[in-house]
């Protein structure tokens, strides 16, 4: 059964390969584990555990190559090439964004049809590091986040975590449950009444043409991730199941999601949002 607002629910899964298989990744690839920093030893086993990684015992800062590192302040990802990379609901930049946050600066807001005080469920098929589901949960929205990298849905978890400990944050965190779950998958397994007004898409894009190096973030989901090759059929999958609407962030010159034209798009410099209306 799903519930808006429950807990995190993670899949039964097989272990997880040492070795990431894309050999396209702007991440130098390396050995995949779990390592501890500052933090309750037991803590980076329990995680190890639940994501079938090693547990690597070495110093961490002699450490190379990818790996998930728990510190004292919260779970993250580094690999040689780049900074840690982390959710965090609590970072002062996105707190400021979400002080001003409303439909009017806000163009995702818009797209999804949230009106300030009005119940909608919103499902975010795509969450990444979940920066749109938090900033709709915060807004009032409950949303399920639907992540299917269990690395990802790890440091998610972990973000979602310590928003929960901080009365400022906890009744956001509250309306935002997490699921580790192919999220085609999960939409069609839906029974009518589960069905969330609107699906956010966010799939990953491949454009060739970028010749800015990515953000540290974005390089980060592309190397364990790769593309979304399969997200013409999540769109469809999705259209079939969303009450009032399926939104498509897309960056603004990239063609259409499987072809297929929106009713109608918010525009922006950097990206636009794709909105699909489904009303039934």
């Amino acid at each position: 059964m799903l519930r808006y607002g429950q807990p995190w629910v993670g899949k039964r899964r097989a272990a997880l390969p040492t070795r990431l298989p894309n050999p396209r990744q702007e991440v130098a690839a390396g050995p995949l584990c779990v390592a501890c920093d500052s933090a309750d030893p037991r803590l980076a086993l329990a995680v190890a555990q639940r994501l079938r990684l090693p547990l690597e015992v070495a110093d961490v800062a002699s450490a190379s190559g990818l790996r998930l590192v728990l510190s004292a302040e919260r779970l993250e990802l580094r690999a040689d090439t780049h900074g840690p990379v982390y959710a965090d609901f609590a970072d002062a930049a996105l707190r400021r964004r979400l002080q001003r946050a409303g439909p009017r600066s806000e163009p995702l807001v818009r797209a999804a049809g949230l009106r300030i005080g009005t119940p909608l469920r919103l499902l975010d098929a795509t969450a990444g590091l979940g920066r749109d589901a938090w900033l709709l949960a915060w807004l009032g929205a409950d949303v399920i986040a639907v992540e299917r990298h269990p690395i990802i849905a790890a440091l998610l978890d972990d973000a979602l975590r310590r928003a929960r400990s901080l009365p400022e944050l906890a009744p956001a965190a509250a309306r935002l449950a997490l699921r580790e779950d192919d999220a085609a998958r999960l939409l069609g397994s839906l029974l009518p009444d589960e069905r969330p007004d609107v699906v956010l898409l966010d799939p990953m894009y491949p454009d060739a043409r970028r010749r800015a190096a990515p953000r540290k973030e974005l390089a980060a989901l592309r190397h364990l991730i790769g593309d979304d090759a399969d997200a013409p059929a999540l769109l469809l999958a999705a259209l079939a199941v969303a009450r009032r609407r399926v939104v498509v962030k897309r960056p603004a010159h990239a063609p259409l999601l499987g072809g297929r034209p929106p009713h109608h798009r918010l525009p922006g410099a950097s990206t636009r949002f794709d909105v699909y209306l489904t009303e039934r």
